[in-house]
Order: structure tokens, then C-alpha cells, then sequence
């Protein structure tokens, strides 16, 4: 099977609840096509008078290759605990260190799992092209001449869009669907935020996608 974003997220809400509390925050979800990578947990620092802030939390899992639901859900569950470890601010003893060969084992243990610190992809089928879900585009034009696309998740199409209104340095924005593949990669995000693009890449990408009102 494939996963999709919706998949992620519904699976990360019950998770949540489930075993760490509902205390983790919903994170930024993305689909990658990593060989070598089955999913990743990454987030930004900055250190400000001597202390470090976390934040931008994102999760991605890839579709490289076709695996059963439970597989995926292994995968999932692997970058939670990296998630709840780096959130709540617990040290370890490395990315896979004590803390999380004990989280992974306990859960092993107790509800059946296999989450493991490296997965063994020998046998696993390379999955076939799908076609993929239609993804909500934003485009976005700043007074300064920068261009900007990002990839919003439909439930805060709204909120976005109202915030987006109220920043004067956004001179023009839109928005789009648009099944590319090319937007795979970006994060579904939940707030006014974009990746800068090549004005070359902006009007291909604009040109090419359906336009809609949220």
C-alpha cells in the first residue's frame, strides 16, 4: 500500500492518544520517495541567552516502496518517539540511545509492535507510480519581488488565507490544486508559510495548475 497525508495524521492523532498522553502537537506532515530513509524526524534550533528553543517540527514517510499498513505504521510510531524525546526535551545518549531503545522496547512489549532502529528492507517491493492526490497550492508574490509556493492543508485553508490578507508585504497571493509531483516534497503546513522558488519555476508551476477559492 501507499500512504497518504491524511493516513499520517490519523494515525499520528490516534497514536498520540494512545501512548504518549495527546501531549505532542500535531507536526508539519510531508510524503517523501527516500530509498534509504523509511521516515524522518526533523525540526529547527535557535539558542537565545543561553537557551535552546525547538521548533517546526516535521514528520515525513516515504513511499519508495509498498508495505503493509502495519509496516507503515512501525515506521510512524519510530519517528513519534524520536518526536516526543526531542519535544519534551529528554537527553539521550545518541539519536537511538537508551532512552529510545526503551520507549521502542516498552511499546515492543506491550501492544506487539516492531519498531526497531534500523528496518530491513530486503524483499520489500519498490511500490508502482499512483496518482496522486490532488495537493492545495498557495502562490504567493511579495512586494520585494520574491515568489513563494507552499502546500496548505485544506482544514486551515481559511485561517491561512485570512493571514495572508493582513501581511501588507504580500503583494499578491493565490490558490491552486494541482496533482504534481514535483510538490511531493513539501510540507503540509497549517499556517502562513512558504518555500521560495525561481521566478522561472513560480510562472511554470502557477501556469500549470487549476486556480480555486477557498
Amino acid at each position: 500500500m501507499q500512504v497518504s497525508i491524511e493516513w499520517i495524521e490519523k494515525w499520528f492523532t490516534v497514536f498520540n492518544n494512545d501512548y504518549f498522553g495527546g501531549k505532542l502537537p500535531l507536526p508539519d506532515l510531508a510524503l517523501s520517495k527516500s530509498k534509504t530513509r523509511l521516515g524522518s524526524m526533523s525540526c529547527k534550533h535557535v539558542t537565545r541567552f543561553g537557551r535552546t528553543k525547538v521548533y517546526d517540527f516535521a514528520i515525513r514517510i516515504s513511499n519508495y516502496y509498498d508495505m503493509t499498513e502495519r509496516q507503515f505504521q512501525n515506521v510512524l510510531l519510530h519517528e513519534m518517539i524520536h518526536y516526543s524525546i526531542t519535544y519534551t526535551g529528554t537527553k539521550d545518549t545518541s539519536p537511538h540511545g537508551v532512552v529510545f531503545r526503551g520507549m521502542a522496547d516498552a511499546m515492543n512489549r506491550k501492544y506487539g509492535w516492531d519498531i526497531n532502529v534500523m528496518i530491513s528492507i530486503r524483499n520489500v517491493k519498490v511500490a508502482d507510480d499512483k496518482i496522486v492526490k490532488p495537493f492545495l497550492v498557495m502562490a504567493l508574490e511579495l512586494q520585494t519581488g520574491e515568489r513563494l509556493l507552499t502546500v496548505v492543508n485544506p482544514k486551515y485553508a481559511k485561517k491561512v488565507d485570512s493571514m495572508a490578507r493582513n501581511v501588507k508585504r504580500i503583494s499578491r497571493f493565490a490558490w491552486y490544486t494541482s496533482t504534481d509531483k514535483y510538490f511531493i516534497h513539501y510540507p503540509l503546513v497549517r499556517a502562513l508559510r512558504g518555500r521560495r522558488v525561481t521566478l522561472d519555476v513560480y510562472e511554470e508551476k502557477t501556469s500549470e495548475m487549476q486556480e480555486v477559492l477557498v
